[in-house]
Parts: structure tokens; C-alpha cells; sequence
């Protein structure tokens, strides 16, 4: 959502703005850690919304945030001012909407503002680790360095987005093409095939248990049983199957809310790893994350207690970051952080063992790095070796649950042409 306020500074001067935000406590925490208190915080009803059917997505493509970052860090490291370099790219890109957080990061920092905040006001398109990446490397004085690692990053991110998407479309459309299929048959067919069973084999004709059954699940979704004796007009006329899903889609709706909320995420990402292939998948791209995130910051001059700090939001697991941060405080007391990571419970304990070569060593970048390639090639292993495992399963799943449908309608129709064929 898009909103926009009024606050006040350190200085006590009035700032007007706009900043996108998931609700308005995380805009008024976006804001008190910019320095500012606001005052007046309204939300942008027409920021949103354009006149037009066909207007432009507010969507930015991991592509496009590539080549704006690799553009930017060339011409920081070039000496070009920063308001001009990012006036030049706004003018530069083809994408509307990107062309709109570009021209609003520059008149914030026109204003005065830091990179790094102007950027935490469009957090649909500038992730909290990429903001964070980039406050570090204006600290240092090293944001052209920056700049350009989190382009590689945001490119391997992506590979390994799209190995995902890849490795799950072909399930995915098997499985609603299977449940499509499913309750078109036990809506418009069964019904039918029913009339025929009763009318020409009788009351008395025995159907086999699996008909039976196909037959209960038909009957179920197409009456309005459920809210049938509540006697409420337009309501009480609506099928089980249309009401199941309407009571399914409203509770995905409420559960993925609360699995937006910091406690419902922290559930979900504890249920995650407790999944049997799941756990598995999640704990390596989280790993490699890690490494690859602290070992840029390292690298770039950033000390441990900030790196992890920066590196614990850019996981994605709030299990494994709340370790992180439980690591990060036994680090402020004097012990490496290898140590900590060894009694971790989801850190394998190569990276600890690991880490311990890299702090004794001074190399814990390089050897971080080494980590990262390891994991993410084990990632690309794995979904790889999913992909090829979950299309003959669903194949055979698939022919199953077709050859029972086809059982269940074949196998009574063959029985009643025999009977009538004998005049039984």
C-alpha cells in the first residue's frame, strides 16, 4: 500500500512524503529508524490505482534491478554524482513503474537523504538485505563495491528462483488439471451415470464399493446439505462443492495474513524445516545465503556484529535468523562466531568447521564464498533430481486415479449389458 505523511526531524523541521508499506505500523517503524517521528500518516488511495483498465504493474523484474544496480555501481565508480546517475537511468529505463522509484530515490536524496533510506521507501522493489547492503557500503565508503556484488547476487538469486518455479510448474499443472477433471466428473457425469444405474439395473442393483463411493463424493458436492436447513434464500441453494471452496479460498486468505505476520512467519518457517524434502531444500539455499551474504559484507570492510545483522535478514527463515542474532550476541561477549554455529541446530556443522579454518586463517570471505558455491550447486542437484522424481510419480498418480474413475463407470455399465443381454 502506498502512503503518504508528514513528519517531523531531529532538526524539528517539517518532511512531507510517500513510502510504500505493508500496513501502517511498518511505515511508522520505517520511519522512526530514518530519524523521523511522524505526525500525519494518510494512505494514498489513488497512489495505486491508475484510470485504465491496462494500466502498467507495479512490477519490477529481478532482471531489471540487475541492470539498474550494475549501471549504478559503474557510474558511482566512474565519479558521477549520484543524483545525476540516477537521473540518467530513470531516463534510461524502459519500465514504467521502475522509472517512478527511480525519479522518487532522487529527489530524496536531492533532499538530503542517504541511498540506503531513500531505497527502504519502496520495499517491493529494494529487499530489506539489498537496503541494508547498501547502508553498509555508504558507511564503509564502499558502495560501488557493494553495488556490484549485490547485482551478482540478485542474478543468482534469481537462477535459483527460476530452477524452483521450473521444478515445480509441471506438478502444479498436473495436479489442478487432476482436481479440475475430478469434480467436473462427479458434478456432470456421475449424476448422469446414476440415472442410468438406477433406472435400468434397479433398487436392488449391487454397484462395487468403489462406484459406491465415487457416486457419495458426487452426490456430497452437487446438494446443498450443508447450509440447507438454515432455510437462508440464495444461501441455502448454493452445492457443497461451491461452498467448500469458498470456505477454503476465504481461509487461504486469513492464513496467508497471518503467515505475514511476524509470529505466523516465524510458525511457518518452524514448520518448514520440520518437513522431510522440504527441510532439506530450505536449509541449503539458506546456508548458501549466509555465506554468500556475510562473506560480501566481510569482504567490504563491514564488521561481524553488523554483517550479521544484515546477513540475518537476508535468509529468508526467521528460525534460522533468530539463531543468527542469538549467535551475534555471544560474538559481542568475545567468542568466534564459529563456536556458536557449532551447537546451532540447523547449521550443518561443515560451516561451522569451516568458519573456524577462515577466522584462524584471516580468509573468512574467501571461504565463505567456497560454502556458497557448494550449497547452491547442492540446491541445483536437488531440484534437478526432484524434477525428474516428481513427473513419473504424478504420471502414475494421475493414470491411478484415472483408471479407478474409468473402473468405477466401466465396470457397472459392462455388468448391466451383460444382464441385459441374457434378459436377466
Amino acid at each position: 500500500m502506498l502512503f503518504t505523511y508528514k513528519a517531523t526531524n531531529h532538526e524539528g523541521n517539517t518532511v512531507d512524503g510517500s513510502a510504500e508499506a505493508a500496513d501502517r505500523p511498518t511505515l511508522v517503524s520505517m520511519l522512526h529508524k530514518q530519524g523521523l517521528r511522524p505526525v500525519l500518516i494518510s494512505r494514498d488511495k489513488h497512489g495505486g490505482k491508475a484510470a485504465g483498465l491496462f494500466k502498467p504493474k507495479k512490477k519490477v523484474r529481478l532482471n531489471d534491478l540487475v541492470i539498474f544496480t550494475r549501471q549504478l555501481s559503474t557510474m558511482i565508480s566512474a565519479g558521477v554524482p549520484l543524483a545525476r546517475s540516477l537521473s540518467a537511468l530513470a531516463a534510461d529505463t524502459e519500465n514504467l513503474y521502475m522509472r517512478e522509484v527511480i525519479d522518487g530515490v532522487t529527489k530524496d536524496i536531492e533532499s538530503g537523504q542517504s541511498l540506503g533510506t531513500a531505497f527502504s521507501k519502496y520495499p517491493r522493489v529494494f529487499s530489506e538485505v539489498y537496503v541494508n547492503m547498501v547502508k553498509a557500503g555508504e558507511e564503509g565508503g564502499i558502495l560501488d563495491d557493494i553495488l556490484k556484488r549485490l547485482a551478482t547476487q540478485v542474478e543468482q538469486d534469481a537462477s535459483m528462483r527460476k530452477k524452483i518455479k521450473s521444478a515445480m510448474m509441471y506438478p502444479i499443472v498436473i495436479l489442478t488439471i487432476t482436481v479440475i477433471a475430478f469434480f467436473g466428473i462427479m458434478l456432470f457425469v456421475m449424476p448422469k451415470l446414476a440415472n442410468v444405474f438406477s433406472s435400468v439395473g434397479g433398487s436392488n442393483y449391487r454397484l462395487p464399493i468403489y462406484t459406491k463411493v465415487l457416486l457419495d463424493i458426487s452426490n456430497f458436492c452437487a446438494k446443498p446439505t450443508i447450509l440447507g436447513p438454515l432455510h437462508i434464500p440464495l444461501l441455502s441453494s448454493i452445492p457443497n462443492l461451491i461452498f467448500i471452496l469458498a470456505i477454503l479460498g476465504i481461509g487461504s486468505i486469513y492464513l496467508i495474513r497471518y503467515i505475514r505476520t511476524p509470529k505466523g512467519q516465524y510458525r511457518f518457517h518452524a514448520l518448514l524445516l520440520r518437513l522431510p524434502i522440504i527441510k532439506i531444500i530450505v536449509l541449503k539455499i539458506a546456508i548458501a545465503r549466509f555465506s554468500r551474504t556475510f562473506a560480501s559484507l566481510m569482504s567490504s570492510g563491514v564488521s561481524v556484529l553488523d554483517a550479521l545483522d544484515v546477513t540475518g535478514k537476508a535468509i529468508g527463515n526467521r528460525v534460522i535468523e533468530a539463531e543468527l542474532i542469538a549467535a551475534s550476541k555471544e560474538v559481542k561477549n568475545g567468542k568466534p562466531l564459529s563456536e556458536p554455529l557449532s551447537q546451532s541446530e540447523h547449521f550443518p556443522p561443515i560451516v561451522s568447521q569451516m568458519l573456524l579454518v577462515g577466522e584462524e586463517t584471516g580468509q573468512i570471505d574467501k571461504v565463505l564464498v567456497k560454502i556458497a558455491d557448494f550449497y547452491e550447486e547442492e540446491v541445483a542437484v536437488l531440484i534437478d533430481g526432484l524434477t525428474a522424481i516428481i513427473e513419473p510419480i504424478m504420471i502414475v498418480f494421475l493414470g491411478a486415479g484415472v483408471g479407478l474413475i474409468a473402473a468405477s463407470v466401466m465396470g457397472p455399465i459392462a455388468n448391466l449389458s451383460k444382464s441385459i443381454g441374457t434378459g436377466n
